[in-house]
């Protein structure tokens, strides 16, 4: 029987994919493999960018354990960006980076 909170994950991670390439016109994709000891993220197509995704009702919690697991696959994947998106209750998608991420970004 297949654990339905990896099924919830992985398709968090497929309705990303689509949007964003949708949106920036682009292919991205998910990545496989999620919870190697090397993990460099859950989606492909950004160069120089670590995407890590969640879908879970405690976003606080969510946010919390999720920039842990971003810096660590963000360290593997030796990139310069780094992003938690994260699926709200209703759909709504939010991203989450640190301020020093976002400066980056901005200067």
């Amino acid at each position: 029987m297949s654990n339905p909170n990896k099924a919830k994950g992985d398709r968090a991670e497929l309705e990303i994919a689509h949007y964003l390439s949708d949106k920036l016109k682009r292919t991205i994709r998910r990545k496989l493999g999620a919870g190697r000891q090397d993990d460099t993220g859950d989606i492909d197509g950004l160069d120089n960018w670590t995407i890590q995704v969640k879908n879970r009702k405690d976003i606080a919690r969510t946010i919390r354990e999720g920039m842990k697991q971003l810096a660590e696959q963000q360290k593997n994947a030796n990139t310069d960006n780094a992003v938690l998106l994260v699926r709200q209750t209703g759909g709504t998608w939010l991203a989450v980076m640190t301020i020093d991420q976002y400066i980056a970004l901005i200067e």
